[in-house]
């Protein structure tokens, strides 16, 4: 292996986590940074693969694994331009993305050509047997069929024992009766084989969505050689199910251990006996629903490696292994598998629609293969039926609802009610989106009756049971979090699953109205066959008396609100979300004013609208989320009153509107704020000095607020602050004299804020529990430390960038 394979590695690591920077933080490149974060995350597994292969590549590959460390190469550099560039600079943005879209095509060309594929090919020589290995999986597909087509839906248990059974067949096996091959999970295996192989024992786990591999992947492990030579060849490997037999299992876990397999049940579930036991034993326990089933299982055991193989995480995060979806190369050979019976496109065949097909299964192995044969033997015409089906969330056929949906669906077994509706209310989320955490809490909150908590506690359980995915951010969970900029992402799947269960009944019954893509026609099934335009609403008159949520995503400069919006005297949650480039206008705006019961409302890069004397109170608005808007000065319109307009408006967000110069006066009318979140603001220069009157304020959020230079005396006299974060604000220097007189003051959060000097009256902070700063003005708090039983100084490490701040 040549030094450039190590070197493209590292290269696409940095590349990487620039992308990520930039996705954060400059809105203008986001689509494109989170199109390269999917290719460079996509391609970094071989990349990976290749480097630590330890294979000598011979000179041409040398070349090719060069051609792509340069083109990586120019892309750090082309996004370390792209970080220190001034959001205002409108042309030198024009440019760079530009450049950023051509580096985007030529990423995407050279893993068009499988480059990296022939390469790992050549490292990995056992795969020029792979005809072999996969030459048996359309038997077990047959079988598949027959056990399938001998059972009735509604059957109970029987038809998830059937779904069972074809996630266990993604094993494709060889001609020879020790070696097993799962598609994709070569890497998979290796992570968790190291993981066993450098502790004494534990517990460890294989987590996943239903289909993705889980089963396939630990009888790959029972049956490999390494593992089986480490564990001497005493392995146990047991299905657990929904319903176990938790006794019976026992005693076969206890034969196992002990020896004593005669035994018809165990005495006494304590194997710590005189005897000991040896510990180089695995146990794998596949299929397991609950902790408490696991805990029954494994209570008192002695110093064995357990491997728990599960939907939800049952295992500690860092022992436990998520297995990944198919890479695209990947997905297409098993899908062509089972669709041709050969791993290519047969020659002929409209290549374009294949792919597009099997993009629609998001390299999901069960979804690939149950797809793929439900098409086989089909012509062409079919196939377009098919695809237009799967892009509107429907099942493409009666065999593939009945095998792939409802085995998704038993994903969903052992959820309550409420958590099961908080899952269907993601498909109201266009595909391939971040869902921003906080319109889930909201929507929750509002239409379920939760409390914050417990819907967070939600967020977290269908995370664990990989019914979604949250995004790795240190604020989750933490006290005084904001959640408005963190995201969940969800499998498109299992988002088909959501809406092929809210599409169930008829549809003016139906609790969820849901149009899968943005198309040019209202789906048939809403009524007439209405074109839908931007710009054009007339003739569109329906109504939805008892809606109570209502999500709009468009692309546009400009767009009209829906007329049915003004009938929706229920509706409590609204969100509007340009997905264009530049904010959008809103036309038809007074229809607000019949939203009488709208208690969240979130708009998303658009103009916001004026404010008049004229404006009907929204009496019952909560919350309100204005992200990358242009503001126009609506909060401060001469002898408007907003707290009349906005009388129990108890949280407020406003981030990364570029046209925020000074926060207007008139918010201070509003009496009721609770939280007041200013945030990613570059122009803003000063607050109204009037803050004092904001009377049941308790969380304050200015970070990144670059501009922002003092903090109003006035803040201190807030009696109810409890947390106040001016993290980012640089050109901030010192705090105000008399801090010291927030008496409930609890947290303060001032990364990257340099501070200078000590505050005399910050001693008497006796609420204060928690500061994060810089460790170069850690010294600042060392007395009030002293001073204040309990209080933790956290002197952070450097976590954001404000290179773009700079030229």
């Amino acid at each position: 292996m040549d030094v450039t394979d190590f070197f493209t590695g590292e290269i696409a690591t940095e590349l990487l986590k620039q992308l990520v920077l930039i996705s954060a933080k400059a809105w203008k490149y986001k689509s494109i940074a989170d199109r390269l974060i999917i290719l460079i995350e996509t391609i970094q597994p071989t990349i990976h693969e290749i480097q630590y292969s330890g294979v000598e590549l011979p000179p041409h590959r040398q070349a090719q694994i060069g051609m792509l460390a340069g083109t990586l190469e120019k892309g750090k550099k082309l996004t370390e331009r792209v970080l220190s560039s001034r959001r205002w600079n409108m042309y030198r943005q024009f440019t760079l993305a530009k450049k950023m879209e051509k580096l985007e095509k030529t990423i995407s060309d050279f893993m068009k050509n499988q480059i990296l594929t022939h390469i790992l090919a050549d490292v990995h020589q056992h795969r020029a047997n792979a005809d072999v290995r996969f030459d048996r999986v359309e038997r077990s597909l047959t079988g598949l069929e027959e056990q399938l087509g001998s059972m009735k839906i509604g059957g109970g248990g029987m038809i998830t024992d059937a779904m069972k059974i074809a996630e266990a067949t993604m094993e494709i096996e060889t001609s020879s009766d020790d070696e097993k091959f799962g598609v994709g999970l070569e890497m998979g295996k290796r992570k968790v084989k190291k993981m066993m192989f450098n502790a004494e024992g534990g517990l460890f786990g294989i987590s996943g969505m239903g289909g993705v591999g889980k089963t396939t992947l630990a009888r790959d492990l029972e049956h490999d050689n390494e593992v089986r030579c480490y564990f001497e060849n005493r392995i146990l490997f047991l299905t657990v199910s929904q319903s176990p037999i938790l006794d019976e299992l026992r005693t076969r876990i206890w034969g196992f251990l002990t020896g004593c397999e005669s035994v018809n049940n165990v005495p006494d579930w304590n194997l710590q006996y005189n005897g000991g036991v040896k510990t180089k034993k695995l146990v794998i326990l596949d299929d397991v629903w609950t902790r408490k089933a696991l805990d029954s299982l494994t209570s008192n055991l002695p110093s064995c490696t357990i491997l728990v193989v599960s939907r939800s995480k049952l295992a500690d995060p860092n022992a436990t292994y998520d297995v990944e979806v198919l890479r695209e190369d990947e997905a297409i050979s098993l899908f062509c598998l089972c669709a041709f019976g050969q791993k290519t496109i047969p020659p002929g065949f409209d290549k374009d629609l294949v792919k597009k097909v099997a993009g629609e299964c998001k390299g999901l192995p069960l979804a690939l293969k149950v797809t793929g044969a439900s098409l086989k033997d089909r012509p062409e015409m079919y196939w377009q039926g098919a695809l237009q089906r799967l892009s509107k969330g429907e099942p493409a056929d009666e065999t593939h609802e009945t095998r792939l949906l409802l085995h998704m669906e038993a994903s969903l077994t052992g959820l309550d009610e409420t958590a099961r509706e908080c899952f269907l209310d993601l498909g109201a989320f266009p595909e391939d989106r971040k869902i921003p955490v906080d319109i889930l809490i909201n929507m929750w909150i509002e239409v379920h009756d939760l409390d914050e908590a417990v819907a967070f506690a939600t967020l977290v359980d269908l995370s664990h049971k990989n019914l979604l995915t949250l995004g790795k951010d240190p604020r989750l969970g933490s006290t005084y979090a904001s959640y408005y900029d963190v995201f969940v992402t969800q499998h498109d799947v299992l988002r088909d699953l959501a809406l092929h269960l809210s599409n169930k009944g008829k549809i003016n019954r139906r609790k969820r109205l849901l149009m899968p893509k943005r198309e040019k026609e209202l789906p048939k099934t809403w009524g007439k066959n209405w074109e839908m335009d931007d710009m054009d609403w007339s003739d569109f008159d329906m109504d939805f008396p008892k809606a109570e949520v209502l999500l709009l995503n468009f692309s546009s400069d400009k767009y009209v609100l829906p007329p049915f919006l003004s009938k929706m005297t229920r509706l409590k949650v609204l969100v509007i979300i340009n997905n264009g480039m530049s904010p959008a206008i809103l036309r038809d705006f007074s229809m607000f004013a019949n939203l009488s019961k709208l208690r969240s409302l979130w708009l998303e890069r658009v103009h916001v609208p004026e404010l008049y004397n004229t404006t009907i109170p929204m009496k019952h608005l909560h919350k309100m989320s204005l992200i990358l808007c242009k503001i126009n000065n609506s909060f401060d319109q001469t002898g408007v009153d907003v707290s009349s307009i906005f009388p129990k408006l108890g949280d407020l967000t406003i981030d990364h509107c570029d046209d925020l110069v000074t926060l207007p006066s008139s918010i201070c009318k509003m009496t009721s704020l609770n939280s007041l979140s200013i945030t990613n603001c570059p122009r803003l220069g000063e607050l109204p000095k009037n803050l004092s009157k904001l009377l049941a304020l308790e969380l304050l959020r200015l970070y990144a607020c670059p501009e922002l230079k003092a903090l109003p005396d006035e803040i201190c006299e807030l009696p109810q602050l409890k947390y106040l974060d001016i993290s980012q604000c640089v050109s901030m220097s010192c705090l105000p004299e008399d801090i010291g007189k927030l008496k409930t003051l609890e947290k303060i959060d001032m990364r990257e804020c340099y501070i200078s000097g000590r505050v005399k009256s910050a001693v008497s902070l006796e609420s204060l529990r928690h500061v994060i700063c810089d460790k170069d003005v850690a010294f600042i708090w060392e007395e009030v430390e002293r001073a204040v039983p309990g209080l933790k100084v956290e002197a952070a490490e450097k976590c954001f960038s404000l290179d773009w701040l700079d030229e």
